[in-house]
């Protein structure tokens, strides 16, 4: 039997909506709102969506549960004075310079006053400006444009499982943070930038590098290349009201040689080369009873999750370097004999739909002689920008095609934007090795999907692939990996939704329909590229051919592989206590962090600074206090030179303390 809720005295067919305000929208009524996000807990906290439910008076709609017969009223006069009322009050705590802010053209409190014919604000600024976090390669973070919807905490806590930044102080004074008040850059943010995507205003955008970008284009001793990422050829259009097509590659082509870009490339190229280097590194540790499962690397924010979060698994994550840095790689090594350029004056600015990236480019490991293999990391809608900033008619454009050998791709290298494509395109190339028996349209249904956390089991049982994206759905699958509770062969890990072509640096999306739209428009380009396995791409078997010569070789290994550490996920600074003059001094290090101290670190420290004193080896020692270790049930930790020692006693450390004041005597 159907059943209505009555929205302003018409009927609307109510079929199984959790809350007023879902109800409403299918009504074709835009309830304002703030905090509620579909893929979030409801928080019901900004009160913009209150509406008035007979017998009940005014109710939050994203909380209220609908019932059959209920009669509502969105619009009364009570209510839209509320709503301006509310939006007046954000208005006044807010820093209002809106046509330099980013977030101007697709910014919801300046929508929100439109909306409302907000003319004026009656009220007074009752909050003082704060400083804003510049400490991120990759975001900025301003205090004085948050509207406190918590969209951005609880998708890092929800879909993340990070919670890198929350709520801090009250009242008043309440305001969203980084853990005890440091920069995004010290905390445990893996700059995936999903904060800045959901965040309805300009409190946390990507960090621009579209200023660096163009110094770069109008140095006439530059050379500029680009790059191009798979999903960023399904998502720019979006910025010029242009449908997603397979032409928007050309027409982005054209683009960037019209803005003095010298050469553009495809990132897929790369893709391909990722795939032989991944595929062929699986084979071996499969074949060899090397670690297994073995972890995608290609998600920069997931790495870096892995080095924070799970040290134990790094020897399965895979060494091939994402498809960015593999090109970077390869770029710097042949472009400047092709291009007739320096080394040091070939600039490589990949786009690419990812904020991690920008951190990924400056990882140590990617920067040789301060030479970077990319040189910048700019994304979809920095790109967008700098076209605007031109004067380009995007639409008009005629596509163009990139320049070659870098820029043929086949369609394994496209899908790698997509959850489930990296997986898909190595499966294609080794699937004669697995008698994987693989249809014509070389499409592998099992990988593929929406589903946060799926799993495919081919070649009889004998390979188990396991795929997931958001980092919180990655937290709890390697869990079971490091409690022996699953048995898989491969694990794809996306921190972002959908994969590449939910990344934080896309055009801002407020639906997941249109995050769907893109992975099918990515499907579309595959199935209408001419070839569909990395090694079918010509250009990379003259690439083995001419400089890496077999997969995994030495060459191989050099420019397309990397290796990961263990990172602390609170980054403090340290406190020297007690620093030597000798060249050679023993570096100590007691973590005084709350579990350790309440374990003796304090008068271990103590202790040690007494020994040394004592026996006058101030000299061959740099002593100091550290914040944390990252080892807080095994405390006290104390680190005396490369030896870490958990459970520490006094005894242990003067024993060492005293080994290396003697081997510096002799």
């Amino acid at each position: 039997m159907e059943k209505y809720v009555y929205i302003n005295d018409r009927p609307v067919l109510w079929e199984g909506e959790t809350n007023l305000l879902d109800l409403a929208r299918k009504a074709h009524i835009e309830i304002p709102t703030f905090c509620y996000h579909s893929e979030l807990s409801i928080y019901g906290a900004c009160r913009l969506c209150m509406v008035e439910v007979e017998g009940r008076g005014l109710v939050t709609s994203c909380s209220t549960e609908p019932w059959e017969g209920m009669r509502i009223k969105t619009h009364t006069d009570q209510i839209l004075q509320l709503r301006k009322t509310i939006v007046e009050m954000l208005l006044a705590n807010h820093d209002q310079e809106c046509p330099k802010c980013s977030r101007a053209n697709d910014c919801k409190l300046r929508d929100l006053s439109n909306r409302l014919s907000i003319e004026d604000v009656r009220f007074r600024r009752t909050r003082e400006f704060k400083p804003m976090d510049l400490g991120s390669v990759c975001l900025v973070r301003d205090p004085n444009k948050c509207v406190l919807c918590g969209d951005c905490v609880r998708f890092c806590d929800e879909i993340q499982g990070i919670g890198a930044i929350d709520f801090a102080c009250r009242g008043q004074e309440v305001n969203v943070a980084a853990a005890y008040g440091k920069s995004l850059q010290q905390v445990d943010c893996v700059n995936c930038g999903q904060c800045a995507a959901v965040c309805p205003t300009g409190a946390i955008v990507i960090k621009s590098d579209i200023g660096e970008c163009w110094e770069a284009i109008h140095d006439p001793n530059k050379v500029v290349v680009a790059q191009i990422a798979p999903a960023v050829r399904v998502a720019l259009g979006e910025m010029f009201n242009v449908p997603a097509s397979d032409l928007n590659a050309g027409k982005l082509t054209a683009a960037l040689r019209m803005i003095g870009f010298d050469q553009v490339y495809d990132t897929a190229f790369a893709a391909d080369l990722t795939v032989v280097e991944e595929a062929n590194e699986f084979i071996n540790r499969k074949s060899k009873g090397g670690k297994l499962p073995i972890f995608t690397s290609c998600c920069p924010a997931w790495v870096k999750y892995a080095e924070q979060s799970y040290p134990s698994l790094l020897e399965n994550l895979s060494t091939c370097r994402s498809p960015q840095q593999m090109f970077g790689a390869i770029a710097k090594e042949n472009l400047p004999e092709t291009l007739n350029v320096d080394k040091k004056d070939l600039v490589v600015v990949s786009i690419m739909p990812c904020t991690a990236k920008k951190f990924e480019c400056k990882r140590p490991e990617f920067v040789h002689d301060g030479i970077a293999d990319v040189d910048l990391a700019i994304t979809t809608q920095e790109i967008g920008r700098m076209i605007k900033e031109a004067g380009i008619d995007f639409e008009s454009l005629e596509p163009e095609s990139m320049d070659l050998p870098l820029g043929f791709a086949t369609g394994a290298g496209i899908i790698f934007g997509n959850s489930g494509g990296v997986s898909e395109a190595v499966l294609r190339y080794a699937a004669d090795k697995f008698d994987i028996p693989v249809p014509e349209s070389i499409v592998l249904q099992e990988v593929r999907g929406t589903s946060g956390m799926r799993e495919a089991i081919l070649a009889d049982g004998n390979l188990k692939i396991a795929v997931v994206h958001g980092l919180r759905r990655a937290q709890e699958l390697c869990d079971k990996v490091v409690n022996g509770e699953v048995d898989y062969d491969i694990i794809e890990v996306m921190a972002c939704p959908g994969g590449c072509a939910g990344g934080a640096g896309q055009p801002i999306v407020h639906t997941q329909k249109q995050r769907q739209k893109r992975t099918s428009s990515l499907y579309h380009a595959d199935r209408s590229m001419p070839m569909h396995r990395a090694q079918d791409n010509p250009f990379i078997h003259e690439l083995y051919e001419t400089l890496l010569g077999e997969p995994n070789s030495e060459k191989a290994h050099e420019l397309l592989h990397t290796a990961y550490r263990h990172r602390r996920r609170i980054d403090d600074d340290e406190l020297s206590i007690s620093v030597g003059d000798a060249e050679d001094r023993c570096k100590v290090r007691v973590c005084v962090g709350t579990s350790c101290y309440l374990r003796g670190s304090q008068d271990i420290l103590a202790k040690t600074l007494q020994l040394v004193e004592e026996n006058a080896w101030g000299n061959y020692f740099d002593i100091g206090a550290t914040f944390c270790s990252e080892k807080c049930d095994k405390g006290p930790n104390v680190a005396v030179g490369d030896n870490v020692i958990h459970k520490a006693s006094l005894d242990q450390i003067k024993e060492l303390i005293t080994e290396e004041a003697e081997r510096r005597m002799q």
